[in-house]
């Protein structure tokens, strides 16, 4: 038999077939039904949520929309702090949700349903909950200036990477790394740069049909072609076709400095990376 209390939801006069529905088929629909209810249930601002296909999709679109303002941690506008769940003028889910839709009339605070839709503002709201309930990084804070010296000398890190004009291209340029990786994130990238390589910055290795093996950054490729720069910082293109292998490598080339920085250094390390913001930085 139908639950009571499922009738009163669906209605005997607009669903009169719930009357007559019985045993297994009724169970299975009454379910479907239970489902397609929790399926069509919005995200809420806070419940936590685990990184996944939603909080990836949505740190994108923090990147891209958010970061240039409030920073990688979201915290550069004062009174508000997204890593601690701190928002100046909302104090409940729907609402942070809505100024996402609708902006804040007479600040810098844009309308991103104009530009972004229904299910990308969701994929938003779910990082900044993920953004709230991540472990934060448990450095103290360092010295900027003495990261750099590490940067530059210890660490070598120059022998692949660039700021501004000075170091290799071999690596992801780091000019303005600050603006876009948090501080947890640029601690976890020197401790264990396998654990998380952005799209941007992914190596492959390509065999050629006489055999010879290249190991390079992925700068651009197509349904035709792939474009790469060696570690001689040569730009080298390709036809696919004429490849007998193309592959992306799944670790980072780029060594953990795990024990071979202590405590001090990486957390001055993490405070020059952090520093580094475009022209405007160090």
């Amino acid at each position: 038999m139908v639950d009571e209390s499922m009738k009163m939801v669906l209605g005997k006069q607009r669903y009169p077939i719930v009357n007559h529905l019985r045993g297994r088929s009724a169970r299975m629909w009454v379910v479907t039904v239970c489902i397609l209810v929790l399926v069509a249930s919005p995200p809420l601002i806070a419940q936590k949520t685990r990184p996944g296909f939603e909080s990836d999709d949505g740190k994108q679109l923090f990147i891209a929309n958010c970061a240039p303002c409030h920073g990688p941690d979201g915290d550069a506008i004062p009174g508000v702090d997204f890593g601690h769940g701190k928002f100046r003028r909302a104090s409940s889910n729907g609402e942070v949700l809505e100024i996402m839709r609708s902006g804040v009339q007479g600040t810098a605070m844009p309308a991103f349903s104009n530009e972004l839709s229904e299910v990308e503002i969701r994929r938003l709201g779910a990082y900044l909950t993920y953004l709230a309930a991540a472990t934060q990084s448990t450095l103290v804070p360092g010295d900027a200036a003495r990261g750099k010296a590490v940067f530059e000398s210890k660490g070598n890190c120059l022998d692949c990477h660039r700021i501004k004009d000075k170091g290799s291209r071999v690596g992801p340029d780091l000019t303005d790394i600050g603006s876009v990786r948090r501080l947890s994130e640029l601690e976890r990238s020197i401790l264990e740069p396998d654990g998380e390589i952005l799209p941007q910055n992914r190596f492959v290795r390509v065999v050629s049909r006489d055999d010879v093996t290249i190991t390079g950054r992925l700068l651009n490729q197509d349904s035709f072609t792939v474009q790469l720069m060696d570690s001689d910082e040569r730009l080298l293109s390709f036809e696919k076709s004429k490849l007998k292998a193309f592959a992306f490598l799944e670790k980072s080339p780029m060594p953990s400095y795990q024990g071979k920085l202590n405590a001090r250094e990486l957390a001055d390390l993490v405070s020059y990376l952090a520093s580094l913001k475009g022209n405007g930085g160090r």
